[in-house]
């Protein structure tokens, strides 16, 4: 018989609990579930209690004690989101002076108001914008300034800002009852111009008394770095006014402007398209000498006209007329008087003496930069035109090209179009010998290169360039720029225009100082009379001879 067991109370089984097995702790092994107290379970019940009690009184104040205050209230108030319009970046010129900037107007006081300068001959740089605009229901439906023309339009990624906002509740009366947090608007970026706004103005009007005085429809010029593209004056002729534009208001004088035949709005240096006439000939003539075409010292006989033999009828010869008879010359002396025979026969050839041919011409005008865009702005840049026998074959149903073609494009007549900014950069491209500069608008405070690329070429052909061009400043057809001040090499050109040749564009280009080129040079006026004597180099004289009492800096070497 199993002995009986007797009842064990609990004490008794844990006596030796230190005898058994480890146990795991962590997973509870060894420990007694107890029950929750009693106490535990009324505290939670009354704190529940409390938290009902006191979303039932919240409750019952705004619905029942407040409810008709705030309905009332919400109807009469609404809530707003305002746009915070952030100011455009300051303009300022190379010294600091500012160009375009930005106040705040009573009267417009959602957003800055845009000022500019007013200096003349920078509206077209600067360009102008177009405010942000509201519907009838007060709603914007363009949030930033649009940006329109000049520095305004393809620098617009460093001078725009970013918009913030805020929103506020407004009472039926316009009062501001609240106000939450406000993400702040953030200015534009300022922007130092390379542009010295005195040598701007100089040239602006210099340029425009010209064409006023003598009858040119209008003119361009710029002043180039040679070796960092900064472009140091870029004005044209006639102009806008920015703050007009901007403002929209003065819709008599906004009209005149698009009236005007002339067109203010074309910004003649970078968009100008002209026939360049013979100041290509330096271009030409560095291709000659590479080439092998002619020696420097080889000497050709102008008296007055080439006279080419027709074959087919022999009474009847083409002839091609020089502007003088200037007898014998070399490249250098046809260079300084700008002879037309000699580039005739040097471009096209003649008897004995071999000529580069229009593929060669061409290739030599688009080493310089010629027929394709500087770089400068956006994809609107016009690339401007070199004939070749394509071209005619196209323009003019199919007709093939002839030697006279040639000739006319070696003195740069014929089809070819080039802009002022064009030419700068190529006549910047020979005072430094040989490197094709990016044109810039942006100080950077340095004259190395910033970019652009190597044409390459021997240094001794570019010096007979540069030779020419001085010898056309001291005894040539660019002597009205022979001065003490600073040393100048520059050539002049009269491209024919009209049916009649009756209107002339005028030229003058060049570079300073000529011993150690800083600066380049290119001015154009534009359609005048072709009795007139006085042409492009009387303006670059006349600044000439103002920076040499105002603004000596640029004159020394460095």
């Amino acid at each position: 018989m199993a002995k009986k067991l007797s009842q064990l109370d609990p004490h008794e089984v844990f006596m030796d609990s230190s005898n058994l097995p480890n146990f795991d702790v962590s997973q509870f092994e060894g420990r007694i579930e107890t029950p929750i107290s009693t106490r535990a379970f009324l505290f939670f019940s009354v704190f529940c209690l409390a938290v009902l009690l006191i979303m039932v009184t919240k409750v019952f104040s705004l619905q029942v004690l407040h409810g008709q205050e705030y309905r009332e209230r919400s109807e009469r108030n609404s809530l707003k989101n305002i746009l915070l319009v952030a100011p455009r970046g300051i303009v300022y010129s190379r010294y600091g002076e500012p160009l375009a900037w930005n106040e705040i107007g009573p009267e417009r006081s959602e957003f800055p108001r845009r000022i500019y300068t007013e200096k003349v001959g920078l509206s077209n740089l600067l360009g102008f914008v177009k405010y942000p605009a509201k519907d009838k229901a007060g709603f914007y439906y363009e949030e930033d300034f649009i940006p329109k023309d000049g520095v305004e339009k393809f620098l617009n990624e460093i001078l725009l800002g970013k918009n913030g906002n805020r929103l506020i509740e407004v009472s039926v009366d316009g009062q501001v009852v609240s106000e939450s947090a406000t993400e702040p608007p953030v200015p534009g970026e300022d922007l130092t111009l390379s542009i010295d706004s005195r040598i701007q103005q100089e040239l602006f009007k210099g340029i425009k008394e010209l064409a006023l005085s003598v009858g040119f429809h209008g003119g361009s010029a710029v002043i180039m770095d040679v070796h960092s593209g900064e472009i140091l004056a870029m004005t044209t002729f006639p102009e806008y006014d920015s703050d007009v534009m901007t403002e929209g208001e003065d819709s008599e004088l906004i009209a005149g402007y698009f009236q005007n035949q002339d067109n203010p709005f074309l910004d003649r240096a970078i968009d100008g398209l002209y026939t360049p006439g013979s100041i290509v000939k330096p271009f030409l003539a560095f291709g000659a000498l590479e080439e092998g075409v002619i020696s420097p010292e080889k000497e050709i006989v102008s008296t007055g006209r080439l006279v080419l033999p027709n074959p087919y009828n022999p009474d009847e010869p083409s002839i091609f007329r020089d502007w003088k008879a200037h007898g014998a010359v070399d490249m250098r002396r046809a260079l300084a008087v700008s002879s037309d025979v000699y580039f005739y026969q040097i471009g096209g050839g003649f008897e004995n003496q071999k000529g580069l041919g229009i593929e060669r011409i061409e290739k030599y005008f688009r080493l310089f930069g010629f027929g394709e865009k500087t770089g400068i702005t956006t994809d609107e840049e016009p690339k401007g035109l070199l004939p070749n026998p394509e071209w005619k074959e196209k323009t003019f149903d199919g007709e093939i090209w002839r030697i006279g073609d040639t000739y006319h494009t070696a003195i740069g007549q014929y089809g070819m179009q080039v802009t002022p900014l064009q030419v700068v950069r190529a006549v910047s491209a020979v005072a430094n010998g040989g490197y094709l500069v990016t044109p810039s608008l942006i100080f950077t405070a340095t004259s190395s290169p910033q970019t652009g690329k190597l044409i390459g070429g021997t240094k001794e052909h570019y010096d007979v360039v540069r030779e020419g061009m001085r010898m056309s400043v001291t005894e040539g057809t660019a002597l009205g720029l022979n001065t003490k001040a600073i040393q100048i090499a520059g050539k002049t050109g009269t491209a024919e225009l009209g049916v009649r040749k009756q209107f002339v564009n005028s030229w003058s280009v060049g570079f300073f100082p000529y011993q150690q080129p800083r600066y380049a040079f290119a001015i154009v006026m534009e359609r005048g009379p072709v009795t007139n004597l006085v042409g492009a180099t009387s303006v670059m004289r006349r600044v000439i001879d103002w920076m040499a009492v105002n603004a000596p800096e640029y004159f020394k070497n460095e």
